[in-house]
């Protein structure tokens, strides 16, 4: 009886026990986080295989894996010219199987690398920049070159940056990039902008990074960014340092597009080119004096438009001639049945106004008059309020100039006939009110540029995207003062502007061109209401 007893309480005493036990640990958990990556255990061939004469390669790995983004991650170097299959694409397995497609080159050492594309099945751990390299001749080549990549423009460099290595020889000219993959490659993926081109022969070379959208290792100038280095590069070489690879977006080679009809109105021509370039639109048809015309390019985009009063020509015959390259092409533009652009008259501000930013009114078809005596502005909604008209046909915008002032309400109305398009369309009785706000709303900015300073330089705020809001171009040295810029956060951005046109200006890999150097204040600039701030900004060389 006592036997029975004491079991029945040491029984209880384990469940009381156990029941504390839970209290104090909470939920059960399944152990720590599994954080380590595969590991690679056997190579079929090995590893480093030299006269490497078959087509398959198989890599064993000591856990369960699962392959992620292989198709944009693997890279193979040199390039081949077809993707090797990989296998098995789903599900869970030990082993990744390689089969290549291609005949391979001669005396050439190859490097396999998967990137991150190898993870483990549960956690998803990469095993990262795993790589698998062989020769088809007696040795592996064994020189090594490594660098950075940076954007021209932005604040940060694109992901999954190609870098490619082409071997000067007898064959290589500055077509070569276009037509031909090159000797080398590896990409910087999606987590690093440090690059690295592993077991390479010793030799005279190029190199070059490019954002290749087409993923064909050939430079695209209508598509990829590029950064190159203009200096030949020598392996081996005891104390090679390279600079950052500096990507940037050409402006591409001009041609023309195929003009077409977009309404019954207009026909719009597109072209490839600089903007500033000068683009000459003649008929060769014979238009009817009746018809009357006019050509306006069309806001920030690169094409042109031929405005027209009705007709019934059928088709019309263009050239378009570039009187700077000296480059003319013939069109024939058939009609089809599209509708007519009204007139649509826009503000380029609602709301509340920008102390920094005039106020205009823009339209979507050509001005041709205004008659300021069918506008009005009152402050306070029944003031008149005096103010200028400032009537731009090339940018097809009308500009009011007015004092703006803090916490003021204004009215703009136009009364019927205060704007005549080239169509002979006026607008209708329309009321624009606007606001200002307290100065205290506001915050204002100092930045003093200190270091590398070569005028003249161009200063901007922009937001977290690298979208200018608000610019100055500097001749001198002074502080720099943006006052009643909206509270938010800016990334400061200073451009050399070194031929002092106002802007910045892209590089050219044929003419051996790197773009106009952008230099970021390195921190993000907070600006809250009511806010002075002022800030150092030192330009290192």
């Amino acid at each position: 009886m006592l036997r029975r007893f004491l079991a029945t309480l040491f029984f209880l005493l384990i469940i009381v026990s156990l029941i504390q036990c839970g209290r104090r640990g909470g939920t059960l958990t399944g152990g720590p986080k599994d954080e380590d990556p595969p590991v690679l255990i056997k190579s079929e061939p090995e590893n480093m295989t030299t006269n490497f004469k078959g087509d398959k390669i198989k890599l064993t790995f000591d856990e369960y894996i699962k392959l992620k983004d292989v198709q944009d991650q693997l890279i193979v170097s040199p390039p081949l010219k077809n993707q090797p299959e990989i296998t098995p694409q789903g599900g869970a397995q030990k082993y990744v199987e390689i089969k290549l497609k291609d005949t391979l080159l001669e005396n050439t050492t190859y490097t396999v690398n998967f990137g991150q594309s190898v993870q483990d099945n549960n956690e998803g751990n990469p095993s990262s920049f795993l790589t698998y390299v062989f020769s088809t001749g007696d040795y592996i080549d064994s020189l090594e070159l490594q660098g950075a990549i940076k954007d021209a423009f932005n604040q940060k460099a694109d992901e999954f940056i190609t870098v490619m290595l082409y071997e000067i020889d007898s064959a290589y000219t500055d077509s070569t990039l276009y037509k031909k993959p090159p000797n080398y490659i590896t990409n910087t993926l999606d987590s690093t902008v440090i690059f690295s081109l592993k077991n390479i022969k010793e030799g005279q070379y190029a190199i070059f990074a490019l954002k290749d959208e087409a993923k064909n290792n050939l430079f695209d100038q209508n598509a990829d960014k590029i950064g190159f280095i203009n200096d030949t590069i020598f392996l081996p070489s005891d104390s090679l340092q390279l600079p950052a690879l500096t990507l940037f977006k050409e402006i591409p080679n001009y041609s023309a597009s195929v003009p077409s009809y977009v309404s019954r109105n207009r026909i719009i021509f597109g072209y490839y080119g600089d903007e500033d370039e000068v683009i000459k639109i003649t008929p060769l048809t014979t238009i009817p004096d009746t018809v009357k015309t006019r050509i306006l390019k069309e806001r920030d985009k690169d094409s042109i438009n031929f405005w027209f009063t009705p007709n019934e020509m059928d088709s019309i015959v263009f050239t378009i001639e570039n009187e700077v390259k000296k480059v003319i092409d013939t069109f024939t533009v058939k009609r089809r049945k599209v509708g007519t652009d009204s007139l649509k008259i826009s503000p380029n501000q609602t709301g509340s106004l920008d102390f920094n930013k005039s106020f205009y009114l823009e339209a979507n078809t050509p001005l041709t008059q205004i008659d300021t005596s069918k506008m009005k502005m009152m402050v306070k909604d029944s003031i008149p309020f005096d103010f200028d008209v400032s009537f731009d046909t090339i940018a097809n915008k009308i500009d009011f100039i007015f004092p703006i002032e803090p916490s003021e309400n204004y009215t703009l109305d136009l009364l019927p006939g205060a704007i005549t398009d080239f169509f002979g369309q006026t607008n209708d009785t329309t009321n624009y009110r606007l606001n200002t706000r307290r100065f205290s709303d506001y915050s204002n900015l100092t930045v003093n540029l200190t270091g590398a300073i070569a005028y003249p330089l161009i200063v901007q705020l922009t937001d977290d995207k690298g979208r200018t809001q608000i610019e100055q171009i500097i001749n001198e040295d002074a502080p720099i003062e943006f006052k009643n810029i909206d509270p938010s956060n800016y990334l400061l951005r200073v451009i050399y502007d070194t031929n002092a046109n106002g802007k910045w200006d892209t590089g050219s890999f044929l003419k051996g061109v790197q773009p106009e150097r952008v230099s970021y204040y390195p921190k993000l600039i907070a600006l809250r209401p009511n806010w002075e701030e002022n800030t150092t900004f030192i330009l290192q060389e």
